[in-house]
């Protein structure tokens, strides 16, 4: 989406490890299989000079979430402060062409380090089946000075204001990247969706690539096919469709995996 659950103690135990599109937590979730991440995309602009449209990867859903059972090691907060604190420190250049610069944020109050998080919008952005291999996009995350974008981790309340902000009503389930705003839900980023239960991580690069996507003039694509990897701006959470789960714009080859536009 551009201006854009699952349950248990497993996807917990997966998010402690690893420090944008998202849906609530079902107790449906635990009943689904494992699922593998594999590489879609299409050619991408250049740094935006002026906001781009928003746009929402998923729309929401009536609200059928609920707690995940047992102890939570990961509290998830409703809403916070609306202010974020920046991921310290900075990463070299990936891809070709001038980077795309941007900041990773993290909204005060949540407790997950701000540094775990840009180490995985680092690794999402600089794999080989991401948005570089189109050709000329490229990135490079910076803690102060002019950005080109902002990659933020926020409660759920807060990513709503900031996306109604680009007229989107994101129901306290999913992300989106309005404004220059990619705006990644904390549940998303914690309990991940049906489709990816036993896969947390790899839910993760998908909110990142799909999110980013919205902001490099990306838009939504359906399934191509029964049995072919689903394209990273497919809105997944509303079901694969016959497709299979995947994570990436392109795959090892440097294909786009992508498929039949849809509104």
């Amino acid at each position: 989406m551009r201006s854009q659950l699952t349950g248990g103690l497993a996807a917990l135990a997966v998010f402690a490890a690893v420090g944008g599109a998202v849906v609530a937590w079902l107790p449906s979730d635990a009943k689904r299989p494992s699922t593998a991440a594999t590489p879609s995309g299409s050619p991408a602009p250049g740094p935006a000079e002026t906001p781009a449209p928003p746009r929402t990867s998923e729309p929401p859903e009536p609200d059928k979430s609920s707690p995940p059972p047992g102890p939570s090691t990961t509290p998830l907060p409703r809403s916070g402060p609306g202010t974020f604190v920046t991921a310290p420190g900075e990463s070299g250049k990936v891809g070709k062409g001038t980077p795309l610069r941007y900041r990773v944020e993290v909204e005060k109050g949540i407790a997950i380090s701000p540094k775990d998080v840009a180490e995985q919008v680092e690794r999402t952005l600089a794999d080989p089946r991401g948005w570089t291999a189109d050709g000329h996009s490229a990135f490079q995350r910076v803690a102060d000075g002019p950005t080109d974008f902002r990659v933020r981790l926020a409660t759920p309340a807060t990513v709503d204001k900031f996306c109604a902000e680009g007229g989107l009503d994101t129901g306290g389930k999913v992300n989106c990247s309005v404004n220059r705003n990619v705006m990644v839900n904390l549940r998303r980023w914690v309990l991940a969706t049906e489709f990816y239960t036993k896969d947390v991580v790899g839910y993760r690069s998908l909110i990142i690539n799909h999110e980013v996507g919205h902001f490099l003039g990306h838009g939504h694509v359906t399934c191509p096919g029964e049995g072919q990897p689903a394209p990273a701006m497919m809105q997944q959470i509303k079901g694969l469709l016959g497709c299979v789960p995947n994570v990436w714009p392109y795959d090892s080859d440097g294909r786009p995996i992508t498929g039949p536009a849809v509104p």
